[in-house]
């Protein structure tokens, strides 16, 4: 009896990508062995953080990196380290700090559910711009200038959503808040991909970036990168970690803290509820020598092979186009129009049926399902041609 079995739980077919709903994406047998291994002794936090901090500057060109439990975590950490830098007072006081200098400025096009992070952690967002492409209102985004003519006295820092097509350019909009003496953070949550995205977004001079570390990277689901200055990184962490010891034991690795940092250990922060194991450090390190390293462009070719297998498995009216990012890097994904349909109902019927299939739901309006191949095994794609047919062809 495997442990599906023994808790109730049934396996889905997950031709959706590395959703957190599904558990993320699946993880190689190396970061597997990695966790096993650092579950198997104990070790300090602070030097699997600090190790981190040198892993993740390695591979993203930035000067410090923390290992979260999660996107949502790096964005609230972040915030926490912006609106309480090293000043063991102000972490203390955090969410509800005694400051008006709280106060995140973003785009109203970028709000999105998930700034329940950067709120959480104890600060106010004021919007800036209108969404008027998306109300057909007009053609404009929201420009840098906007940014600028909110910019107070309260204000603490920039939130910005990182996307292809987003807007104004990062660097531009960077280099407006740093004339103001205004840090950015960074929602990067799955721009990792091409492998370039990441440092790239470093290379900006945004002050903090966040992203998932168990989609791309496929790393454990729970775990997140936060990457940026040095000093912001260690005020994350110090409101991350354990801190119950007596000052006077207490000392970090000397490579780890900010130079010229000398102050004593906080009391435990309001990063506490976010904490992250040593398997977790352990596993997303692991995951990011192999993403870095090429490893999983090896699998490009069956990924393809799968969709491939797919597609002609679709019958009339419905058609499918296959979909393959020119950079080589990103994620080829399969696109099956329903021919007037209606692709909620069938969507529906796949996840009810035997096996259970998820699809992406994405463009279920258009009357499209989107096959992601990532989580997709060769076994299993029989099973899924089967399913698709059966609904399909109903």
């Amino acid at each position: 009896m495997n442990v599906h079995e023994r808790f109730g739980v049934v396996p889905v077919i997950n031709a959706t990508g590395s959703v957190t709903r599904l558990g993320g994406a699946l993880v190689p047998e190396a970061v597997l062995q990695a966790m096993a291994e650092a579950a198997a002794h104990a070790a300090s936090l602070e030097e699997w953080q600090a190790a981190a901090s040198r892993c993740i500057a390695r591979h993203t060109g930035a000067e410090a990196g923390l290992v979260t439990a999660g996107c949502s975590a790096g964005l609230f950490l972040g915030t926490a380290a912006i609106l309480a830098g090293l000043d063991r007072g102000r972490m203390e006081q955090l969410p509800a700090l005694r400051s008006a200098r709280r106060e995140f400025v973003v785009a109203r096009e970028q709000r999105n559910g998930y700034d329940h992070a950067v709120r959480a952690a104890g600060a106010t967002l004021v919007e800036v711009g209108f969404n008027e492409i998306v109300a057909h209102a007009g053609v404009r985004r929201t420009e840098t200038w906007e940014y600028e003519a909110e910019f107070t006295e309260r204000t603490a820092g920039v939130l910005y959503v990182a996307a292809p097509h987003a807007q104004p350019p990062l660097a531009e909009l960077v280099a407006a808040a740093h004339r103001h003496g205004i840090p950015v953070l960074v929602d990067a949550a799955g721009e990792v991909l091409p492998r370039q995205r990441l440092p790239d977004l470093v290379a900006s001079g945004a002050d903090l970036v966040a992203c998932s570390g168990g989609k791309a990277f496929r790393g454990p689901q729970s775990s997140g990168l936060l990457c940026g200055r040095r000093e912001l990184i260690f005020s994350a962490a110090l409101q991350l970690l354990d801190m119950d010891d007596h000052p006077v034991l207490w000392s970090p690795p000397a490579d780890w803290a900010p130079p010229g940092w000398s102050g004593g250990p906080p009391r435990h922060g309001l990063g506490r509820l976010a904490k992250v194991s040593k398997e977790e450090i352990a596993g997303v390190l692991t995951a990011l020598d192999l993403f870095y390293g090429g490893h999983y462009q090896r699998e490009r070719g069956d990924q393809l092979r799968r969709l491939a297998e797919v597609a002609r498995a679709i019958p009339a009216p419905a058609t499918a186009r296959l979909l393959d990012p020119s950079d080589g890097e990103s994620f080829p994904t399969l696109e099956v129009h329903v021919g007037g349909r209606d692709a909620y109902a069938i969507c529906r019927r796949l996840r009810a049926g035997q096996p259970r299939v998820f699809v992406g739901h994405g463009q279920l309006a258009e009357g499209v399902l989107v096959v992601h191949p990532l989580c997709l095994k060769d076994a299993e794609v029989p099973a899924l041609c089967q399913r698709l047919r059966e609904e399909l062809s109903a």
